[in-house]
């Protein structure tokens, strides 16, 4: 199949007006992988409907999608998007929310949409905080991040948003990354077309307050790439091959210090070292070794490191959690019906 232009995507789907993001926010990505996964489904705009929210993740759809939306109050999106799937059950209907306003003021209306399993997309951005009015702390905020209420670190334990809506009964369940676009668009295709509950989380970049969280002190411009490039550090693939002969090195202060200690060690063996960004760590020393024998207890008693860590430790698990075919909830209210003798 051909790649199609941008531009075809652009005249086809998006309304043509200023953007309200700020600079590398995710969302843009997220869009950009949901039109082209309504375009290659050959889903027709005038049955989509698209219902948000409030928060940066609203403007989403609204008023950037070219087809019918709802743009809807804090945490009601799924309630309204519940009203008008079982008055119209022909809709393609699509929630777009955020960590804060999903999972947080709107967990409720979510956990029962999931429970119900009504035939209803939600896609839910994760940006780790209350992003849109300050980048407060969220129920998805990291243990130990800092945000504008927490200058000293979250004391509170995150959810697994995924894990919920799965443990709550949505039958179709992913997680994924503004980083991994294909999967991404891959899965909205999947949601769409599964006949139930689909939930989507998606971890967002969020350089305006994620500076803050992961304490980046570069340039606004350096600062997508750079949290990109953390997603995929700190992530893997349920079910995907991985590579596994590799360690992180904690330091004790300065990264540099550490990584300059591991390189002296490193010297006359096949093994590589650099600084990367961890979601779970910090900034750490990634060491690759190609070594059949590599003595990592050698560098783990270095002066300037703390402690290594292994390849999958603290990192998040992306992929299809839950995919199954179980009773929707429109049907049986059809059902319902009938037998009431009302239709």
């Amino acid at each position: 199949m051909a790649v199609k232009p941008l531009r075809y995507y652009s005249d086809k789907y998006i309304r043509n007006q200023p953007s309200a993001f700020c600079v590398g926010c995710g969302d843009g990505t997220i869009l950009n992988c949901f039109v082209r996964a309504l375009d290659e489904l050959e889903v027709p705009l005038d049955k989509v409907l698209c219902v948000s929210g409030i928060g940066c993740s609203a403007w989403i759809p609204s008023p950037n999608f070219n087809g019918d939306t709802l743009h809807t109050t804090h945490g009601r999106a799924l309630a309204f998007a519940t009203g008008a799937k079982v008055f119209n059950s022909d809709l393609t209907t699509v929630v777009f929310t955020g960590d804060g306003d999903g999972a947080a003021i709107g967990g409720n209306h979510l956990i029962h949409a999931a429970r119900r399993n009504i035939d209803i997309t939600t896609i839910l951005v994760n940006n780790l905080s209350y992003a849109m009015t300050g980048g407060q702390i969220a129920p998805t905020t990291h243990h130990g991040e800092r945000t504008a209420t927490s200058p000293y670190g979250n004391p509170e334990r995150p959810f697994d948003i995924a894990g919920l809506a799965a443990a709550a009964g949505a039958t179709y369940v992913a997680r994924w990354t503004t980083y991994h676009v294909l999967e991404l668009t891959r899965s909205i295709k999947e949601a769409l077309k599964h006949h139930g509950f689909s939930f989507i989380e998606v971890l967002s970049q969020c350089p305006t307050h994620q500076r803050r969280m992961f304490n980046m002190r570069d340039p606004v411009y350096r600062l997508p790439s750079r949290i990109l490039e953390m997603f995929s550090e700190s992530t893997y693939v349920r079910g995907r091959t991985r590579q596994e002969n590799y360690r992180y090195a904690v330091p004790k202060a300065s990264p540099e210090n550490a990584l300059e200690e591991i390189s002296n060690v490193l010297v006359n063996l096949d093994t590589e070292a650099k600084i990367v960004d961890h979601m779970g760590f910090g900034r750490v020393v990634r060491i690759d070794s190609k070594e059949p024998d590599m003595e990592w207890a050698n560098i783990s008693r270095l002066e300037a490191v703390d402690r290594l860590v292994g390849p999958l430790e603290e990192k998040v698990e992306l992929g299809v959690f839950v995919k199954e075919e179980m009773l929707e909830y429109t049907d049986s209210l059809r059902d319902l019906i009938r037998t009431a003798g009302g239709i």
